[in-house]
């Protein structure tokens, strides 16, 4: 048996494999509203046979979107079509996970495609929070620094959210503690130059990511699996590092969180990153081996063999893909193919187009 398709059991819920579709944002709403394109896209990564199907970043509250054109979950008015998505993944037998996430610094941007730069205020840009007045960079929004009052605000939006999330039918969630948005804010150094109990110390700035955590973990019912996406390094001298990655792991882990979906980067816009294939495999790796808790592996992830290897070489316990099955959302049938194993459910409607071993 390929090892890549062995089911894996997370409190109640069992994933039918070990391919995750990683959240990957499509900056196609319009108030935060799921569309056509959302159910599509996501839909027929559950035709292709992932296991985890997981949205996009989904703003906990207006402010927290990337762009204006982010995917929210923070009014009763976007649950009846994400209601929609997560029915049709249910019928593919796959399982549908939504990321939680606020932008932070790196909120009220241009989609990629309209450039990397801060929506002008006439065009709808707006306040953008952070745990210091520190920008990204000199085209991104200057922030404000929340008050204790708005750190609240923060934790009661990703509570409330999830509640909503759950009602949408969703059954994993992941809160985005990665790549420069808000928790990530909070986590490194770099961008973290408060001097209350949100900053300085190790301690200290891990603490709104494990509030945050605390506060969903109380409203998310227990059979449901909780992820924490974590950029594992910043790439950057003074910022958050591998070591304290696995000391947070750690810490999560005793709150109820149940998989660490490890990245890195994306906070620095000075950062260097040692780009190539698998390059982001040991992170994941280091915080299963030392904080003792289930990882999911990302990066340059391209190859059935490559995304075997990684399981069955107990690296991480889930492949998370995000631009492979953007460019083949069949990937996973077609691993099942290239790695001979047989018994990969196809949709009844496309079995005659299935391969079968050679003999």
């Amino acid at each position: 048996m390929a090892h890549l398709f062995e089911p894996l059991q997370l409190r109640a819920i069992t994933l039918k494999n070990r391919i995750v579709v990683s959240p990957m944002c499509e900056y196609s709403s319009e108030d935060g509203f799921a569309n056509d394109w959302h159910l599509v896209h996501l839909g027929s990564r559950a035709v292709g046979g992932a296991g985890l199907i997981i949205t996009e970043a989904t703003a906990v509250s207006p402010e927290g979107r990337i762009s204006p054109q982010d995917l929210g979950i923070w009014k009763e008015e976007h649950l009846p079509m994400l209601l929609r998505i997560t029915q049709f993944i249910k019928s593919q037998g796959a399982v549908p996970g939504m990321q939680l996430a606020h932008a932070g610094r790196k909120a009220s941007t241009c989609r990629p495609w309209e450039g990397h730069k801060a929506v002008p205020e006439d065009q709808g840009g707006w306040t953008v929070y952070a745990p210091s007045a520190i920008p990204f960079n000199d085209v991104y929004p200057l922030p404000v620094a929340l008050t204790k009052e708005g750190i609240k605000k923060v934790i009661q939006d990703f509570a409330t959210a999830t509640e909503r999330a759950i009602r949408a039918g969703f059954e994993v969630i992941e809160l985005h503690g990665a790549h420069g948005y808000l928790m990530h804010n909070f986590l490194s150094p770099l961008s973290n130059q408060r001097t209350d109990e949100y900053g300085g110390s190790f301690e200290n700035r891990i603490r709104l990511a494990v509030e945050i955590t605390e506060a969903v973990r109380a409203v998310l019912p227990p059979q449901f699996p909780l992820f924490m996406r974590l950029s594992a390094t910043d790439w950057a001298d003074g910022g958050w590092t591998p070591e304290e990655s696995v000391k947070l792991a750690s810490i999560l882990k005793e709150k109820g969180v149940d998989l660490i979906d490890t990245s890195t980067g994306g906070l620095a816009a000075h950062q260097k990153i040692q780009v190539g294939p698998l390059y982001q495999v040991p992170f994941a790796e280091k915080i299963r081996k030392e904080a003792n808790i289930p990882t999911g592996a990302v990066g340059m992830i391209t190859t059935p063999q490559e995304a075997e290897s990684i399981i069955a070489e107990g690296k991480a316990d889930l492949v998370i893909m995000a631009r492979e099955l953007l460019r083949d959302p069949y990937f996973p049938l077609r691993a099942a193919h290239d790695l001979q194993y047989d018994d990969m459910p196809w949709p009844v409607q496309y079995v005659r187009a299935k391969r079968t071993k050679l003999k």
